[in-house]
């Protein structure tokens, strides 16, 4: 993935050419963009992150970029959006829980794809939300008893709703938050 494109490229991998893993920032020339085949990867060089030796963080990482592979699978021109999301995540990943991080930025990818349900009604009854709500995926709001889920407090989750921030979330509210993202975008 580059700020404007998804491309497939080929590169041998062997003696002299080291494994090349999914999440990791790279800067590469290509080769062969004639129309042959599949281009080549040449001058491949990685640009490391802190947490990278992290295997815990490498593993929520790449978790969370294989959520965006089946939504962007027949892309190949992409919004700078993308890009600078991925980007502002790896950055801060060491600073901040990753989980969080990634609450913030579903949220975010939401809202640009104009896929928020903003309203305060169950997306299964439609009747209002009071006390407590469940989310589906997509965070969208519904009644604990509509869709057989443990409750949060609706007004703490309208909140991060309008914030884009999970800071005055319990860590127990994230890991459900966490889990509907991890349903799938």
């Amino acid at each position: 993935m580059t700020s404007t494109q998804i491309r497939s490229y080929y590169r041998f991998f062997g003696a002299r050419h080291s494994i090349l893993q999914m999440g990791y920032l790279v800067d590469f020339e290509t080769e062969g963009e004639d129309g042959r085949f599949l281009p080549r990867l040449r001058s491949l060089s990685h640009m490391g992150f802190p947490w990278i030796l992290d295997k815990n963080k490498l593993l929520l990482w790449q978790n969370f970029l294989r959520k965006f592979e089946p939504h962007l699978k027949d892309t190949q021109t992409l919004e700078p959006f993308y890009y600078e999301m991925f980007l502002h995540c790896a950055k801060r990943w060491d600073k901040q829980n990753p989980k969080r991080l990634i609450c913030e930025s579903y949220l975010t990818l939401l809202q640009y794809e104009g896929r928020f349900y903003p309203e305060e009604t169950c997306f299964i009854c439609e009747a209002p939300i009071k006390e407590e709500i469940a989310l589906l995926q997509g965070f969208k709001p519904a009644h604990p008893t509509c869709i057989y889920s443990p409750p949060l407090p609706s007004k703490k989750i309208f909140d991060f709703f309008k914030s884009q921030k999970t800071v005055f979330l319990e860590d127990h509210e994230v890991e459900y938050l966490f889990d509907v993202v991890m349903k799938g975008l």
